[in-house]
């Protein structure tokens, strides 16, 4: 099979294909061929090894796991004999943030993991691009005691997570400020913002409207900016560290002092946002926001592109045909 393969960090062009032996499953564990699977900002970061604490999870000198891709949309095709849930034939879709080898042909993963059956009526593209942006959302309002009826602002609201944002914060009936370019507008107000923002044109940090919740799914403002935009007992997220992780440190502080809070969400439990993202996509709450499509052999191009920061939605890549 076809494989990308990851031996050292760096840019994209350390990627390269190889052929490689087709893996088999283990007692627990399932054999997927990828049909679908997508290229983020996780993959980035951890191609690179930056931030460098990554290296703690994903090896100090070298990858541990020798292909990228943390999620997948694909079909079983093996069972190991102590599986039960799923068989050859289902339809899966799954998530594993510290890497689940899946810019490959196929792949195994633990049957009592993040995976689950995919919706009848998505394709396997579509559902690919409902794991790593509402997967982070969902930790972003999870963070928050979100009521109907409050006004939230979303940074980076055309973005894989923004996009998400957006669609659960409507989900809960929140009033949705969306912040993007003009060109996505249409885009984003289709997915439920109320009112938007261009910030090619406007600093969003000036407007005088304030906001129960702001989540920054981009990480490009700072508390320290987006403060004055908060209601008293308001909270501001960000999906970034911030600079030298001044997030983790306000969301210790603020809480202490000040009635405007910081959180930093660490999303743990993949399997519980996977079936909270199942259950919006069979009830049509979730719609998949798709960019490009790459092939496999176009590995370097859509690492490439994803790096620019200028993606609408998600980057896909097709292993199998």
């Amino acid at each position: 099979m076809k494989a990308a393969n990851w031996i050292n960090y760096g840019p994209p062009e350390i990627l390269k294909l190889t052929e490689r032996e087709k893996p088999a499953a283990k007692d627990n564990e399932v054999l997927i061929k990828v049909m679908a699977t997508t290229v983020n900002r996780t993959d980035c970061a951890m191609l690179r090894a930056k931030p460098f604490f990554m290296r703690l999870v994903t090896g100090l000198s070298k990858p541990r796991k020798q292909s990228t891709g943390t999620d997948l949309a694909g079909e079983v095709v093996a069972v190991g004999k102590a599986v039960e849930s799923f068989q050859p034939g289902d339809r899966v879709f799954a998530f594993e943030d510290l890497g689940l080898s899946s810019h490959a042909e196929y792949t195994t993963f633990q049957a009592d993991k993040a995976i689950c059956t995919i919706p009848d009526n998505f394709s396997f593209a579509d559902a690919a691009a409902c794991i790593e942006g509402p997967h982070y959302a969902y930790y972003f309002l999870g963070k928050v005691n979100l009521q109907a009826g409050q006004n939230v602002l979303v940074n980076g609201a055309s973005g894989a997570i923004g996009s998400a944002t957006v669609q659960l914060c409507k989900y809960h009936g929140a009033t949705v400020t969306a912040v993007c370019q003009g060109k996505d507008f249409d885009l984003v107000r289709n997915l439920g913002a109320d009112e938007l923002i261009d910030y090619t044109r406007e600093d969003f940090t000036k407007t005088d409207q304030q906001f129960d919740h702001i989540f920054d799914a981009v990480g490009k403002s700072s508390f320290g900016k987006c403060k004055r935009l908060l209601k008293t007992g308001g909270v501001y997220m960000s999906s970034e560290l911030g600079r030298n992780g001044e997030n983790i440190f306000y969301s210790i502080l603020t809480p202490l002092f000040g009635k405007k809070k910081v959180k930093f969400p660490i999303p743990l439990d993949k399997k519980e946002s996977l079936l909270f993202i199942r259950q919006m996509m069979e009830e049509g709450k979730l719609k998949p926001v798709i960019d490009r499509q790459y092939k496999l052999e176009q590995l370097v191009e859509a690492f490439t592109y994803v790096e620019t920061g200028q993606k609408t939605g998600n980057v896909i890549l097709i292993p199998s045909e």
